[in-house]
Order: C-alpha cells, then sequence, then structure tokens
C-alpha cells in the first residue's frame, strides 16, 4: 500500500473527525457525522497497522480515535467529584427537605422529656421505683458523671450506641409507630434521669453534662425520627407518584440521611469522649457543643436551601435511579 496516496486520500476524514471531537457542543448531524468518522477512522487504523504499519500513523489515528471516543461515549466525572457532590449538595438537601418533620419531633420530644422529669423530680414513690434512696445518691453522687470517661473507647462505644438508635428510628419508619416508640422510650429516659438528677438538687450538674455532646446528639435522633416518619407519610400520601415510586424516592433520600446521621454522630461522640468527661471549664464544654449544632444547622439551611431551590431532593439523579411516571389521583 501507497502510505502517501492513504494519507492524502484519507487525511480529511481525520482532520474532521479530530475537529468534531474537540467541539463542545454537536447538533444532531454532527453527531452523526462524528459516529459515522470514527467508525470509518477505526477501519483506517487497522488497515495501516496490518499492511502499513507506519508509527507515526498509527499514532496519530489513535490519538484521534481516543479523543472521539471520549466524545462518543462521554467522561466520567473524578470519584472525588461525587463525592463533593455528596457532601455538598445531595445530604444537605436531605436534610433541608425535613427540616419542619425535625422541628416537630425535636418539639415533642423535649415536651415528653420535661413532663417526665417533673413527674419523677415531684413524685417520690415514682423516683424510688426506679432504685432506693441509697442507690440515687450513688448514682447522683458520682455514678452519672463517672459514665463520661474520655477516651476512644468510650468514643466507640457511644457511636455504635447513637447510630443504632438512629438505624430504629429510619429503618422502622415505614410502620409509622416504630419510630414514634424509640423517640417515646429516649424522651422518658433522659427526662427521668434528669428529673432523678432534679430531685437531688443536681439538675444543674446534669445539664453540664450532657449538654456539651448532648445538643448535636439528640438532634441525630431528631433527624432520624424525623426521616423514618417522612418515608411512612411518603406511602400515605405519595402525592401525584405511585405510592411505590414516591416510597422509593423517599428511601433513597433516608439513605443518604443515614450516611449524614453517621457523621454526625461521630463528632457528638468525640465531644462526648474527649470534652464532657475532661477537665476543661463547663461553659468551654457546653460553648464547643453548641458550636457543634450551630455548624449542623448552618449546613442544613445555608448548603441546604440552595440545593433544594436548584430542584434538588437528595434522592439519586434522574439516570441513576430512573424516570418514574405521575399519576393523577
Amino acid at each position: 500500500m501507497d502510505i502517501d496516496a492513504f494519507i492524502a486520500v484519507h487525511s480529511p476524514e481525520w482532520d474532521r473527525l479530530d475537529e468534531l471531537s474537540r467541539r463542545r457542543r454537536l447538533d444532531g448531524a454532527e453527531a452523526d457525522e462524528l459516529v459515522r468518522l470514527y467508525q470509518a477512522v477505526a477501519t483506517h487504523l487497522s488497515t495501516a497497522r496490518s499492511a502499513a504499519p507506519d508509527p507515526a500513523l498509527v499514532t496519530r489515528l489513535s490519538e484521534v480515535l481516543v479523543r472521539a471516543r471520549t466524545k462518543i461515549a462521554g467522561a466520567h466525572e473524578p470519584a472525588w467529584r461525587g463525592v463533593v457532590r455528596f457532601a455538598t449538595v445531595s445530604a444537605p438537601a436531605a436534610l433541608y427537605r425535613i427540616r419542619w418533620w425535625t422541628h416537630a419531633v425535636t418539639v415533642g420530644f423535649l415536651v415528653v422529656a420535661v413532663v417526665s422529669g417533673v413527674h419523677v423530680a415531684l413524685n417520690e414513690d415514682v423516683l424510688n421505683s426506679f432504685m432506693s434512696p441509697s442507690a440515687q445518691e450513688k448514682y447522683v453522687d458520682y455514678e452519672f458523671e463517672d459514665y463520661y470517661e474520655p477516651g476512644p473507647g468510650f468514643t466507640g462505644l457511644v457511636w455504635t450506641n447513637n447510630f443504632w438508635i438512629t438505624w430504629q428510628c429510619i429503618g422502622g419508619g415505614i410502620t409509622g409507630f416504630f419510630p414514634l416508640y424509640v423517640l417515646w422510650q429516649n424522651a422518658i429516659g433522659v427526662g427521668s434521669t434528669g428529673g432523678m438528677m432534679a430531685a437531688h438538687g443536681e439538675l444543674d450538674r446534669f445539664l453540664s453534662l450532657i449538654a456539651p455532646h448532648g445538643l448535636l446528639e439528640l438532634t441525630c435522633i431528631f433527624v432520624a425520627g424525623a426521616a423514618g416518619l417522612r418515608l411512612f407519610w411518603s406511602w400515605i400520601d405519595p402525592g401525584p407518584l405511585k405510592r411505590s415510586t414516591s416510597l422509593a424516592r423517599e428511601g433513597r433520600a433516608l439513605v443518604t440521611v443515614a450516611v449524614v446521621l453517621m457523621v454526625a454522630l461521630g463528632v457528638s461522640g468525640l465531644v462526648e469522649g474527649f470534652v464532657t468527661g475532661s477537665d476543661l471549664f463547663w461553659w468551654l464544654k457546653i460553648l464547643i457543643g453548641m458550636v457543634a449544632l450551630a455548624a449542623f444547622w448552618t449546613y442544613t439551611y445555608v448548603l441546604g436551601g440552595r440545593a433544594v431551590r436548584d430542584g434538588e431532593t437528595g434522592d439519586l439523579s434522574a439516570d441513576e435511579a430512573g424516570a418514574y411516571a405521575v399519576t393523577a389521583g
């Protein structure tokens, strides 16, 4: 084969393919032409390799084909971009969408906890039903405070326990009642402990020990409860979607919430493991807890609000989740 004649005849096609591959946008006709030229040039490369293996020509055609293949197939985003998008768009959007559910759960939890605490503090018979007076004194004097032993082992234990509570709320969300049951049990537990401490004149110690980590930790539990209840509600009131589609969409967004809570609970676990039981001033401990909570809600309202206004829901993208049909009634 005459290599010079081969280049002279087909060079315009190679140049045209290279030109189309470098363009940012192509119309329909140009996209069809790109595919057709890619197939033709691939044949030219095969011919050149078998009949006239000129290194310069083979390299030139290979480079043009690689660029064209990328244009046709589309370039994949680096993995780190997906992580960044999840952290700055999908995750805060999922939290923002259930913000009012979270606030409602928070109010309900606190009401139950306060009522429970007052009931325990003002009723000696109820107080003594938990433990004997001597055991109460022992618990109030040092056992409650000694529980918060600084260290990584305690941090891991706390994180595991709290994440299990959140997963109960999330995983049982479809039932509707199970998140309420978990929240009720925890509200009674927190309120009763506070009531016992208050009955012995140690309410200030109770608040100073629970506030540093509890502000973010309890908020995570509230969010988990809200996510579980929102999942149940998506089944009760699916809107314009089929119930199965609404449930699937909310379920995928709920997994996003679970991942965020895993990280947030890790932060509260670090605070509980290294700050709550430390020798820092009590006001500094609480300040650290407040900063952690403020960061969580800033993340939710600023990044989440922006993402939701841009149409994000915390669900997978349309091409990942698949199209869904809107139905009437």
